[in-house]
């Protein structure tokens, strides 16, 4: 792959900062232009997001107190149901102060998430909490990141899922005997032989969303179990043959992504951790070798169609893939 350089001039900045798009204009005031979450123009484009028709459409959407669709199916019913909403939302900058944001995370904790194990199970028991039978690690992630991200960082239940990554959340590459017992024995696309890495990779957003002053012992040998278990696989490679990519669709950048994962998010979560490793190399040459003449890049796999509301248009310029990906070159950059 030829090498160049990424551009970054002031028309694809003045792109994103348009108010037609406040998520993308509040990111990009806070992460590309280094202005304070509590500066005037960013508490502003925070406040649009609430009333923007993205977020204002999804909520509008909600069938019952903190649920989409039906709800005992907050999982099955994608892309619609309660749990895919909680991650759009939270990915868009909705505020957790709103109410039905609030009632969507109170939901999701008292249905969702397995009392004794911390876990969160894409089934409920029929009475209270998760099954234990439906966990899986891909959730577990994503809901944690979520609730982060709408202000539970300090609340015990997801505290207590925070205890589930670090405790069950595998990191090795088949060169070990699987572990055994419950969660590893139910669900082999999960497990396997080999740790998942989409779950590797929603653990990882999960946990890199604790502030580095309040990661315990535990998160931080899990943070770096995560980037070693990636950095081996060069980012979206296969660890025992590095001449293989490890899943084609990796290679095609979207937004969201749900429980599925990109070289993009992934170069993501690990230059906001601060890691500039050459294994990271090839993986940053792909992503500037995307980037158009204007400065831009396109928004290759969506789930448009699936979604309450379409979020850009699959095969022209995303501001949000735009965003991302300035994000990434600018962490990997910094100081060189």
């Amino acid at each position: 792959m030829a090498k160049r350089e990424f551009l970054l001039n002031s028309k694809t900045l003045d792109w994103l900062l348009e108010k037609n798009n406040p998520s993308v204009r509040y990111f990009t005031l806070v992460d590309i232009l280094d202005r304070s979450e509590k500066d005037t123009e960013a508490n502003e484009a925070r406040d649009e997001i609430m009333e923007g028709p993205l977020v204002t459409k999804i909520l509008s959407k909600q069938k019952g107190p903190g649920f989409w669709e039906e709800p005992k199916k907050f999982y099955m019913a994608k892309y619609k149901s309660t749990v895919w909403q909680l991650m759009i939302l939270a990915e868009l900058g909705a505020r957790g102060g709103n109410e039905r944001v609030q009632k969507a995370c109170e939901f999701i904790l008292n249905n969702a998430q397995d009392r004794k194990s911390g876990g969160f199970s894409i089934a409920g028991t029929g009475k209270t909490g998760g099954a234990p039978s439906g966990v899986i690690p891909c959730l577990s992630g994503n809901m944690v990141w979520s609730l982060i991200k709408f202000g539970y960082l300090k609340d015990p239940r997801v505290e207590h899922g925070i205890q589930w990554i670090t405790t069950y959340q595998r990191f090795d590459d088949g060169t070990k005997k699987p572990p055994k017992g419950w969660p590893y024995d139910k669900w082999e696309m999960c497990w396997g032989h080999h740790a998942c890495h989409m779950g590797v990779v929603k653990s990882l957003k999960a946990l890199s969303e604790i502030p580095a002053g309040l990661r315990t012992k535990e998160v931080k040998s899990a943070l770096a179990q995560s980037i070693e278990y990636l950095l081996k696989h060069r980012v979206y490679k296969r660890s025992h043959d590095l001449r293989r990519v490890s899943k084609p669709g990796w290679l095609k950048f979207g937004f969201p992504l749900m429980y599925q994962t990109d070289v993009l998010e992934i170069m993501g979560l690990l230059t906001k951790l601060g890691s500039k490793d050459g294994r990271m190399q090839e993986a940053m040459d792909l992503v500037i070798s995307k980037q158009d003449e204007k400065g831009r890049w396109k928004l290759e796999n969506s789930y448009n169609g699936r979604f309450h509301a379409n979020i850009e248009r699959k095969g022209k310029e995303s501001k949000w893939v735009t965003l991302h990906a300035l994000r990434v070159l600018k962490r990997f950059h910094a100081g060189r």
